[in-house]
């Protein structure tokens, strides 16, 4: 045995170094994120975190227009032909710029559709500023420098962003102005800082090139991903927009707490989803064989399942060890354990796709899951806003999103493809 790991680390300790950089940045970010969490979910009442959660979760689908998309390519280029880097990034550059008036429109139009009741103008924007604009922009250095094999860089430069936002959710939380409103100007200062230390510390040192002519070539591939991106974010956080629409914001701050301690448990699955993608762009045979395809999804299955007992054990012993606000939904954690392992399988399909170059298919496979995931949420919310009711229920809403995920990916996948560039 001892043989085995001997030769097996021997074999890829390139990828396991990357991983654990990559992982220790995630373990990091899962504390930093979990102090984050505490505060605001006990600094904001229920209702105002309900609200956030979706405002923020609105703000995460729109950022995937930002450029049109022009992060795949800069992504791909970083990954196969760095030193195209600094042209593709004179064209992510303008891609933003001309996708701006779009985004205000996007913007507006949900606010008028789903938070005017409760949330002034003013606030939402700001969330929207900081969601669109700084953590996306952020997001962009972070996904440059993963092409670039940089992935200590990388998850140095997230632990980073994340204890900004941190120390800006603690602040806020030992001010005396615990506003939803107050908190919006703390959000986007800290994601405004973010931003500019991502850009003048870890950006790579690139002279930008104008080549118009290299951005037409893949105008495709940047808009089908654009499109595949926002679409994985509707079928991912849509879920909060619709409860916020049925439940109102009580039952959408429950909602919010239980989905983000479930999320909790993705970071270490999203740095393995990293590197394979990376490797299955490099060498496309990596994921042919069912052995390997099934041996993946119960690693990240079992992952999944761990983390989201532990927290749920942990809760039950301590039920206000995350404050007094989570404790009320602490007591559901333990019906809902099998979430998380379909809601990051999920996001492992996704991912296939996109690194085997089947945009198009990732798209249609995420309207699909959209429109499965938004009709049975609004059938289990509408049937009854009792907790004890929809709680259990949602197991059986993410196994179906699973199952037709799974079917849809794996059948794409029957035809072998060249090397994506």
């Amino acid at each position: 045995m001892i043989d085995f790991a001997k030769t097996l680390y021997a074999r890829h300790s390139g990828v396991i170094h990357a991983y654990i950089s990559m992982t220790s940045g995630s373990a990091g970010r899962l504390v930093l994120s979990l102090v984050y969490f505490i505060c605001i979910a006990n600094g904001l009442s229920i209702a105002e975190f309900g609200l956030f959660a979706t405002a923020s979760a609105a703000g995460i689908m729109i950022s995937r227009v930002l450029a049109f998309g022009f992060m795949s390519p800069l992504y791909r280029v970083a990954t196969v032909k760095p030193l195209l880097v600094g042209t593709y990034s004179a064209g992510f550059v303008a891609g933003a710029l001309v996708s701006l008036p779009l985004l205000a429109v996007l913007c507006l139009a949900i606010y008028y559709a789903v938070f005017d009741r409760d949330m002034a103008l003013s606030v939402f924007l700001a969330f929207m500023a900081a969601e669109i604009i700084c953590w996306r922009g952020l997001e962009v250095v972070v996904i440059v420098l993963n092409g670039l094999g940089r992935f200590g860089r990388a998850a140095l430069l997230v632990v980073i962003g994340t204890g900004i936002r941190t120390a800006a959710a603690l602040a806020f939380s030992l001010s005396h102005w615990t506003s939803l409103g107050t908190w919006s100007l703390f959000y986007l200062a800290a994601n405004v800082l973010s931003l500019l230390i991502a850009i003048v510390w870890f950006f790579p040192k690139v002279r930008l090139r104008w080549r118009p002519e290299l951005y037409i070539r893949r105008w495709a591939d940047s808009v089908t991903v654009a499109g595949a991106e926002v679409l994985f974010y509707i079928q991912s956080e849509f879920d909060k927009i619709a409860v916020l629409a049925i439940g109102g914001p009580e039952v959408s701050g429950i909602y919010a707490i239980i989905m983000r301690l479930a999320d909790l448990t993705a970071l270490p699955v999203r740095s393995f989803n990293t590197l394979l993608v990376q490797k299955i762009m490099r060498t496309p045979g990596t994921i042919s064989s069912w052995r390997t395809r099934l041996t993946i999804e119960s690693l990240v299955a079992a992952i999944s399942f761990l983390a989201i007992t532990a927290m749920a054990v942990y809760l039950c012993i301590f039920p206000r060890g995350l404050g007094n606000n989570v404790a009320q939904a602490a007591p559901y954690l333990m019906a809902v354990l099998l979430v998380p392992s379909f809601r990051n399988l999920v996001e492992y399909h996704s991912e296939l796709l996109y690194a085997t170059g089947r945009t198009v298919r990732r798209m249609v496979n995420l309207v699909i899951a959209g429109i499965v995931k938004v009709a049975l949420l609004a059938v289990v919310f509408k049937a009854s806003t009792d907790v004890a009711y929809w709680a259990p229920l949602l197991n059986g809403v993410y196994l179906a999103l699973y199952g037709a995920s799974f079917a849809l990916t794996y059948s794409a996948l029957r035809r072998e493809t060249g090397r994506v560039i």
